[in-house]
């Protein structure tokens, strides 16, 4: 009679067994670092996320259909995981639109709890936004509808019921959503979907001996694993077919942060963030991304080679971090390998696409945001209270004080920001263009330029969020409403609860 392999004869099958062994507990209680280096044998051809075909309804809006669903799916290798997903087993496919699409989007909630869908990076209604104003209950639908009008972005979709984010994203729910402009489309970036344009969602799991996801662990950050899934796959491996590869970058963690790199120290071409493509490629051998966080690299192959992308230890003094849990970790994440022939690409271009220079003296107002433990500005999350209210159309900078012994990092709906300055300094190269979530390290500065365009609604709020995804279930999340002139707040509350 067949059985199911032990998690033990699993990971000693796929080469982690070395890199996961005597591990169980410490990264929880932040002890001995994770070090799967030259340990993961990459067996697994890396899946890539079905484009989504989309309809076209009698008002000529693109219309989606995804469906949160619970399943089971093999992230180790031999064996299977209950998951959730979007239209399958785990993860979601990816939707793709075109700046001036009108977009509708039919979600369907099929599992046994209530959820949500947040289009992560997306400007839009609040009404649409598919934060936990908009819960989606077991068996019902939700169909939000919006006009697409910012840059080429790589973006993504996930849940946020308040107090249970980090399960469900945890267990498998998310994809990405690409936005194409004809601007973006002038440049001879790489652009075949799944040949030489790969979306690549890096998460970390922790499994326990029977192969279940093992949620049992936190560490200061939350959920830390000791195993690197890449598009809900570990040990992946990636057949290049051309001489440049664009990878489509997210941190889908829920806690960890990582400093993605590659084994033979080999620079690439940073070309986008968040929020867009930058005005020029920023030349780097490393990028950090803290949960959420988007970059698009593009990476040179030569024929036959194979390379490693890595996470190096992100913090390895705990200067940054504190001890948080994962900065001294080094994981490998996914396997390049090049054909012995490969295509020829277009030449990188010196420049990209225009992104306008912040000019702060256009702020009319300036908030400052402190990060205390699990609070914003003293205060934990409460649904019916509004805690700053925005004029639409209005710029203005916010400060963010990280004042708290560990790190956080800061994720605004809706809009795109940039970043004025890290600690009274100008910003690296790699924050320079768009963003919707920033890292902020213990003690940290940072100070936000954001304009507040297009949708005012008094009574319904977007909000603002650490985005590691345990401390915004447990209350480091605020609520602010855009209003236009002479309107005021519907909603009201009462304080801060536990």
């Amino acid at each position: 009679m067949p059985t199911t392999p032990t998690r033990r004869a699993v990971l000693k099958a796929a080469g982690l067994l070395s890199a996961t062994a005597a591990l169980s507990g410490t990264v929880a209680a932040c002890g001995t670092p994770v070090d799967t280096a030259g340990r993961v044998d990459f067996t697994r051809p890396l899946p890539i996320p079905p484009l989504m075909d989309a309809e076209t309804d009698g008002a000529g809006r693109k219309v989606f259909r995804i469906t949160a669903q619970a399943g089971s799916a093999e992230l180790l290798p031999g064996t299977r995981t209950d998951t959730f997903g979007y239209n399958g087993d785990v993860l979601g496919p990816t939707l793709r639109a075109r700046r001036g699409d009108e977009v509708s989007v039919v979600v369907t909630n099929r599992l046994d709890v209530p959820t949500s869908v947040h289009w992560h990076g997306m400007h839009l209604p609040a009404v649409a936004d598919g934060g936990p104003h908009q819960p989606i209950a077991p068996g019902a639908e939700w169909r939000p509808n919006w006009y697409v009008d910012q840059p080429a972005a790589t973006l993504w979709y996930h849940p946020h019921p308040h107090g249970e984010t980090e399960r469900q994203v945890y267990r498998g729910l998310a994809g990405m959503f690409i936005l194409d402009d004809d601007e973006a489309d002038r440049l001879p970036l790489p652009r075949d979907y799944g040949v030489d344009d790969i979306p690549l969602v890096v998460q970390d799991k922790r499994f326990d001996d029977s192969g279940a996801l093992d949620e049992s662990g936190r560490a200061e950050a939350g959920l830390l694993g000791d195993t690197v899934l890449v598009n809900g796959v570990s040990g992946p491996y990636l057949d290049v077919s051309t001489r440049l590869v664009r990878l489509r970058l997210l941190n889908g963690s829920t806690a960890r942060t990582y400093l993605f790199g590659f084994t033979d120290g080999r620079r690439f071409a940073v070309v986008g963030s968040d929020g867009g493509l930058f005005a020029a490629p920023h030349h780097t051998d490393r990028i950090m991304l803290s949960p959420a966080e988007r970059a698009e690299l593009v990476v040179e192959m030569t024929p036959g080679e194979r390379v490693v992308m890595r996470s190096f230890p992100p913090d390895p003094d705990g200067e940054r971090f504190g001890d948080s849990g994962g900065e001294q970790d080094t994981l490998d994440i996914v396997e390049l390998r090049a054909a012995d022939a490969l295509d020829e690409s277009p030449e990188l271009p010196d420049r990209l696409v225009d992104v306008p220079a912040p000019d702060p003296a256009v702020a009319v107002t300036t908030r400052l945001f402190e990060l205390q433990g699990k609070r914003i500005n003293g205060q934990r999350m409460d649904m019916g209270r509004i805690d700053e209210v925005v004029l639409v159309d209005s710029v203005e900078i916010w400060e963010i004080h990280n004042d708290h012994g560990q790190y956080h990092n800061f994720h605004v709906h809706d809009v795109q920001f940039r970043v004025l300055d890290v600690d009274g300094e100008p910003p690296p190269p790699e924050l320079a263009g768009w963003k919707d979530t920033v890292f902020m390290p213990r003690h940290g500065r940072k100070r936000l330029l954001l304009r507040f365009a297009d949708y005012a609604d008094p009574a319904m709020p977007y909000m603002y969020h650490c985005h590691l995804l345990r401390h915004e279930d447990e209350g480091m999340m605020g609520q602010f409403v855009v209003v236009a002139p002479g309107q005021e707040p519907e909603l009201s509350g009462h304080g801060d609860h536990d």
